[in-house]
């Protein structure tokens, strides 16, 4: 239990100063080549200009630099191979207890959130530097859905195939066998997660919320006794948390694409990894309310030709309404942390 608990909450300190010892280097190079967008949006979600975004948001989104969220898997990925280096150079009976890296846990994580995080370093490159039709402004959010299409689709492909699994834990009631349709179940659950990545609009909100979520799934994979998904987990929230220490309001730079579909994509693998997929709308309600916002804004513009919120997402709508970023940003941590103990105790009482 000692070593456990070393591995995971010893190793969530590591990764974040690591991350700490990282920032300035990556700050200095994100200033430098002025990793921003260079014209803020123009048009609303749903259709018509963007006026309230720009009055609230405007000069950060020209001025704040994206891609920090290079620090989060870049500090994991350092981890990750100094225990490698550890384990199969320097091979010691310590280093092989406390490295976190294993085919049956966290393979399909980790190479989750390398492969994800790269593609959206790709498309924040395009959104900074992008010239010409097709690449101005980046990759677009039809190519980003067909790439989390496909990151889903590997995804399950792994999951029914190689491990077998083909059905859907419910709280309180078992297993629930749903054969084939778990592969697109399993990209549904990725696409939605995905959805919830518009979540990284202010100063501090989306590296508080995913270090939430993330340590949820953490203490749940700990009390499953699948302690290399802790550790993998705890790894990720002291990645995050070293990203937060520098986003917190003033930001000096946002996570961007290569945090942000990095984080959710290997979200839905650990959710499914833990069998605690059904409770993830709660655990990460404030990426669910923060997707539901833009999809309602959307709908009930293009159908009844009017806005349900001044503007979308809810969190730049609670801004609009005259609420200080900072007090929207801490509200949502607030619920972010209760909102992960219910659904951490509905996962560990429902199982028994």
């Amino acid at each position: 239990m000692v070593l456990n608990i070393l591995k995971v909450f010893g190793l969530a300190s590591f990764t974040f100063f690591i991350g700490i010892f990282l920032t300035p280097f990556v700050s200095h190079y994100l200033y430098k080549y002025k990793m921003w967008k260079k014209s803020a949006r123009t048009k609303a979600l749903g259709g018509g200009e963007a006026v309230i975004f720009n009055r609230l948001h405007k000069e950060k989104e020209v001025n704040t630099p994206r891609m920090g969220g290079v620090i989060i898997w870049l500090s994991v990925l350092i981890v990750a191979l100094l225990f490698w280096v550890a384990v199969n150079i320097f091979p010691s009976d310590l280093a092989s207890k406390i490295n976190f890296l294993s085919r049956s846990q966290t393979w399909l994580p980790f190479f989750t959130l390398i492969a994800a995080s790269v593609i959206g370093f790709a498309d924040d490159i395009l959104q900074v530097f992008g010239k010409g039709k097709y690449i101005a402004g980046g990759m677009g959010l039809a190519k980003r859905i067909l790439l989390v299409i496909l990151i889903g689709a590997v995804g399950a492909y792994w999951f029914y195939f190689k491990l077998d699994v083909n059905s859907v834990f419910i709280p309180f009631f078992g297993d629930f066998y749903i054969g084939w349709p778990f592969i697109l179940f399993f990209i549904l659950v990725m696409l939605a997660s995905f959805s919830g990545g518009v979540i990284d609009g202010i100063d501090g909100l989306s590296g508080g919320v995913m270090a939430t979520i993330f340590a949820s799934y953490g203490g749940i994979a700990f009390f499953q006794n699948q302690i290399d998904i802790a550790a993998f987990c705890a790894v990720l929230v002291g990645g995050i948390l070293a990203f937060l220490w520098f986003n917190i309001p003033p930001a000096r730079f946002y996570m961007g694409e290569t945090g942000i579909l990095g984080l959710t994509t290997t979200l839905t693998v650990i959710a499914f990894l833990t069998e605690a997929v059904l409770v993830l709308p709660i655990i990460a309600l404030p990426l669910v309310a923060t997707s539901l916002s833009d999809i309602i804004q959307i709908i009930s513009k293009k159908f009844f030709g009017r806005k349900v919120f001044l503007v979308a997402p809810l969190h730049h709508h609670f801004e609009a309404k005259g609420w200080p970023s900072y007090k929207v940003t801490m509200r949502y941590w607030i619920l972010s942390v209760i909102f992960a103990i219910i659904g951490m105790v509905i996962v560990l009482i429902g199982k028994g």
